[in-house]
């Protein structure tokens, strides 16, 4: 079905009469689940997570039945408030952020982070803590010189979030993009940039799993850098793909350095099968979500009331409930078993492309994706001029567009600079990108997935002869 054929089967007009139970469910059933995705298939390959962890899932059903409101603590979510506040605990510590005591914790502004829907909005909120700690007392009197308001981006594989989370906080769309080497900033470019800007930055981004290509940036050069440079910027690290490395003792290296961060934003619904939406925005000094916390009258004025540190979000549902069940059930154990796993088979799905005479890998796996392009006849990677790297653009993006009209297999596609020179170095590729997160993904469905592509580009080239 196409997209035009979909909306005029389902925009209808609100009946005048009641509809039994049974026939909203009929028509559910019968007209919208067949034309939904299927993000729990194995041939859906190119996302995030499936969200289908049974004890997640059992806790988003039993946070809709219990209708908790994170806003207000006694009134509202007497036990729920603690339950979030352990699943912050829980992520802090994975990531070197220090816990104080049970004891100590006596507020929302001891705990040093907050439950927000997604990545976006955890981010937004990076970028107004980022604002406050370089211009004191905005939340009050507004922006008044954002010209001083400016946040370093590695250029290419930067996240839209941040230059949207500008714009909405008042700073105008004030980003800085420095040159990548390998998806990771190119260091002496950044030292230059800082320096060139001098007072103008307020923030430096870096990311612990960029959302192309998953390469995690070398966190503790970069603090160390931007920190010689000037000790006052804010450090934030959007870490929703990295913190899979935190779960295993094999890849926890791979983010060394993040607990020097002021912030760090991680995506749960991304990596740890539970459903969307569920994010976090973790700060290294829990006082300073005090500079941005909200007063009314409406939100009770008590010690553990999230309403006055979760900024956008008036009414909260229990998000926490479904991710405090997934870690519970696995354990530290668990958690480390399901990102050696991913890591297992992003290496064996990388093999194949190597192995491949047609495909071309894209970037070096740090954790569960593998980006690559399929070549054209006659085109052998390396060196393209123009003519060639259009033609694997060409065949690329029509391979990908034949692949979701069909419906059978999914990979995703977006445009990357290519950092490593694999087609020609800088140049804007549209590949295909192949991820490890599905539990019911095996070796098998990486070899019929590259059979298929094998087949669309048969099929294409054929047309186009």
């Amino acid at each position: 079905m196409t997209t035009c054929e979909i909306r005029d089967t389902l925009l209808t007009d609100l009946p005048v009469e009641p509809t039994r139970g049974e026939e909203v469910m009929s028509e559910f059933m019968d007209r919208v689940l067949p034309l939904c995705k299927n993000e729990a298939s194995p041939r859906f390959m190119g996302f995030g997570d499936t969200g289908d962890d049974p004890l997640a899932l059992t806790g988003s059903v039993l946070a809709a039945l219990t209708q908790q409101n994170m806003i207000n603590q006694s009134f509202d979510s007497p036990s729920a408030t603690f339950v979030e506040i352990s699943v912050l605990r829980w992520l802090r510590d994975l990531l070197g952020y220090r816990n104080p005591p049970v004891d100590d914790v006596r507020t929302v502004w001891d705990v040093g982070g907050m439950i927000t829907p997604g990545g976006t909005t955890s981010n937004t909120v990076a970028m107004m803590l980022a604002r406050e700690a370089k211009a004191p007392g905005t939340m009050q009197t507004g922006v008044t010189d954002p010209g001083r308001l400016a946040v370093v981006v590695p250029k290419g594989i930067g996240h839209y979030s941040v230059k949207a989370a500008l714009t909405w906080i008042g700073c105008g769309a004030q980003v800085i993009e420095v040159d990548t080497d390998g998806f990771r900033y190119d260091k002496p470019e950044l030292a230059r940039t800082l320096r060139e800007q001098g007072d103008r930055v307020m923030a430096v981004v870096a990311y612990a799993g960029d959302s192309r290509t998953q390469t995690v940036e070398d966190l503790r050069a970069v603090h160390d850098l931007v920190r010689a440079v000037d000790s006052n910027i804010w450090l934030h690290a959007d870490a929703c793909w990295g913190l899979l490395a935190a779960f295993s003792p094999a890849l926890r290296h791979k983010i060394d350095g993040i607990a020097q961060f002021d912030s760090i934003t991680v995506d749960p619904h991304k990596i740890m099968a539970v459903p969307y939406g569920l994010s976090a925005l973790l700060v290294r000094e829990p006082a300073a979500v005090r500079s941005i916390s909200t007063y009314s009258d409406l939100i009770m004025q008590e010690d553990f009331a999230f309403g006055q540190v979760t900024p956008f979000l008036g009414t909260k549902g229990w998000m926490s409930l479904k991710l405090w069940m997934m870690m519970l059930g696995r354990g530290r154990s668990g958690l480390a078993e399901l990102a050696d796993h991913r890591c297992h088979l992003v290496a064996k799905f990388a093999s194949l492309v190597d192995a491949h005479p047609r495909l071309v890998r894209l970037n070096d796996p740090d954790l569960a994706a593998v980006v690559f392009a399929y070549l054209p006849a006659g085109i052998r990677a390396g060196g393209l001029d123009e003519v060639g790297l259009a033609r694997v653009n060409q065949l690329n993006l029509a391979i990908h567009e034949r692949m979701l009209a069909e419906g059978h297999w999914h990979l995703h596609q977006f445009s990357l600079p290519d950092d490593l020179g694999r087609l020609r170095k800088g140049a804007v590729v549209h590949p295909l990108r192949f991820m490890a997160n599905n539990p019911g993904l095996t070796e098998s469905h990486m070899h019929d997935v590259l059979a298929y592509l094998d087949h669309l580009a048969s099929d294409l080239e054929e047309q186009a002869a």
